[in-house]
């Protein structure tokens, strides 16, 4: 049966299906989300900003302003990603730049990506200018929300080592789309991390799907966009809630 998940005020506008199961958690975000101007997508490690799954996103949320991105070591021709500092920078500069050239806010851009990607956009939004765990924090980078697809929690095999020291600094609304069988954070793992962030959290889990979501690209941008129109109409009320 579809169903649409309510969350933090607003529908999120994912539905139910065979493929795919959508869950919520509410909590009231500390200030009214901003309305979304432009998306920032960065890509994994082992990608790069022609990744199918990000083209697809820039697709479906047409006309909404989109930059692709590459990190420092893949416009070097390099396969190794650089030290997290440099992809932080890397991110920063990609945000700043799409702000100025759609000519919107900084605080309106929407960041995130795959994997490694979104995982730097969370940490970047957070203030975190190292690697999880270590000192060094900067001022925190505006955005309007995050979306992260199949967020690393843990390299495979070794869930101690979770990648979760910037979350509990995440005041946007965040949206979390991965698969029921990605190595790198199961169901349960990822919905217990994320369960201390701030902001409105909503889950979307691709049944069956490991870390590449594979064949899932269409359904990856149709959650997205569908988000993202519903966090637009949420902004569009003022951070309001809705009387049911």
């Amino acid at each position: 049966m579809a169903a649409t998940s309510k969350r933090a005020g607003f529908a999120t506008g994912a539905k139910a299906t065979s493929a795919t199961t959508t869950s919520a958690r509410t909590t009231a975000a500390r200030s009214a989300s901003a309305r979304p101007g432009a998306l920032l997508l960065a890509p994994g490690a082992g990608s790069d900003r022609n990744n199918p799954c990000l083209r697809a996103i820039e697709a479906a949320v047409a006309p909404l302003p989109v930059s692709r991105m590459d990190f420092p070591y893949r416009k070097a021709g390099r396969r190794a990603p650089d030290r997290a500092p440099v992809l932080l920078d890397a991110v920063r500069a990609e945000a700043a730049a799409l702000a100025a050239g759609a000519g919107v806010k900084p605080a309106s851009i929407v960041l995130g990506g795959r994997s490694m990607g979104g995982r730097m956009c969370s940490m970047a939004v957070a203030g975190v200018a190292g690697v999880d765990c270590l000192p060094g924090a900067t001022e925190p980078l505006p955005a309007a929300a995050l979306v992260l697809i199949s967020y690393p929690l843990h390299p495979p095999g070794k869930p101690d080592q979770l990648r979760v020291a910037h979350l509990a600094a995440l005041n946007v609304p965040c949206l979390f789309i991965h698969g029921t069988r990605d190595p790198f954070a199961t169901p349960d793992e990822l919905t217990a991390a994320t369960a201390g962030i701030p902001g409105p959290v909503t889950h979307i889990w691709i049944d069956g799907g490991r870390h590449d979501l594979k064949g899932a690209d269409a359904r990856v941008a149709a959650d997205v966009a569908a988000w993202l129109g519903a966090l637009e109409a949420h902004s569009a009320l003022g951070g309001r809630r809705r009387r049911p």
